[in-house]
């Protein structure tokens, strides 16, 4: 298979972070796969960057909500991973080759998105499928860096996907709890580009940073709670969830939309009995991986109107810790892993 720089990697086996166990970082551990090989709706992409995200370090060690650790442990594998043994959610690279049935990408073209359920971005070169439901990629412009791109797919489609269906715009309000991370902060961003008066709730360490992206007030959620505020919001896009479900809900105008981005069970069956007794709606749903809506979001950082926070980069034979790191709850924004320099 000929590498974008026009080098051959035919009988060389590919580089990668192999997710070995389901546990802390330390299972993350360098290795090797075969050459992936493309079927008729793939596309082979030599890696140059992708992320450690939140989304990475809940996954590798299964700590997520109860009603998705059984599921996730039947597809990846009852006792270890067997399937996806190669994390990572986003990516950013050249197409290498492309099976037989595929017309819009062609070897040499600067690509960015999500390969799925696969998963497979750390390494040094992954196959994503094309077919309907599986990866979303779409073309990065040529002023957009492959860091950026790649930092741009999880955060960025998430928050449009909520903001979208908060029908945020000129003359609403949104709140953003935990701003700082990567979905916070296109969050904040987006909702401005939306016309909306954004504050922006963290850490005293991430409020200046959320100043410059443009939340309109921030609040350090160590010394001052958002509920004894008199300002109520049309929205709130809640990163903490657990106890902050109430204080959320609290803070909502009537008929105001609580977007429940990280959901625990009983919030999600709370959200379910609300319109019982409220006219304040609750909204969940994982954001869904569209090529279009990448495309927009190329498009709005090609015109510098939104920027990828990028906190830490990593090489990816670090990408242990990149995860320590990402876990921290110091991050600002993303965590690129460097695969392969730029050019």
């Amino acid at each position: 298979m000929p590498r974008a720089d026009g080098r051959s990697t035919k009988g060389a086996r590919v580089k990668a972070i192999l997710w070995t166990a389901y546990g802390g970082p330390e299972v993350l551990q360098p290795g090797t796969l075969p050459d992936p090989v493309p079927k008729d709706n793939d596309i082979i992409i030599e890696v140059y960057a992708t992320t450690a995200t939140a989304g990475d370090t809940e996954m590798r060690s299964l700590r997520l909500p109860h009603f998705l650790r059984l599921p996730l442990r039947l597809y990846f594998g009852v006792r270890r991973p067997r399937r996806g043994r190669v994390l990572g959610q986003e990516l950013a690279g050249r197409v290498v080759q492309v099976g037989s049935g595929v017309r819009k990408f062609s070897p040499g073209d600067r690509v960015f998105g999500a390969p799925g359920m696969r998963l497979g971005a750390y390494a040094e070169y992954t196959c994503c499928s094309l077919e309907k439901g599986e990866a979303a990629i779409a073309p990065i412009p040529e002023s957009v860096s492959f860091e950026e791109a790649a930092a741009s797919v999880v955060g960025g489609l998430e928050s449009l996907h909520f903001l979208r269906r908060a029908e945020l715009g000129a003359g609403r309000s949104l709140l953003v709890n935990g701003a700082g991370g990567s979905i916070g902060s296109f969050a904040v961003q987006l909702g401005r580009h939306f016309g909306a008066e954004v504050t922006a709730v963290d850490s005293a360490g991430k409020l200046d940073m959320l100043r410059g992206l443009g939340a309109d007030h921030v609040i350090d959620h160590t010394t001052e709670n958002f509920v004894r505020s008199s300002r109520r919001y049309d929205a709130v896009l809640d990163m903490v969830g657990g106890a902050a479900f109430g204080r959320c809900l609290r803070v909502l105008k009537p008929g105001g939309s609580y977007l429940m981005a990280n959901p625990s069970l009983p919030n999600m069956l709370r959200g379910l009995l609300l319109p019982l007794h409220s006219r304040k709606r609750v909204l969940r749903g994982s954001w869904a991986q569209r090529a279009e809506d990448l495309q927009y979001l190329a498009g709005l950082l090609a015109e510098g109107k939104i920027l990828a926070v990028i906190d830490r980069r990593f090489p990816l034979r670090d990408a242990a810790d990149a995860h320590r790191y990402a876990e921290s709850g110091e991050k600002r924004g993303n965590v690129i892993l460097t695969v392969r320099a730029e050019e």
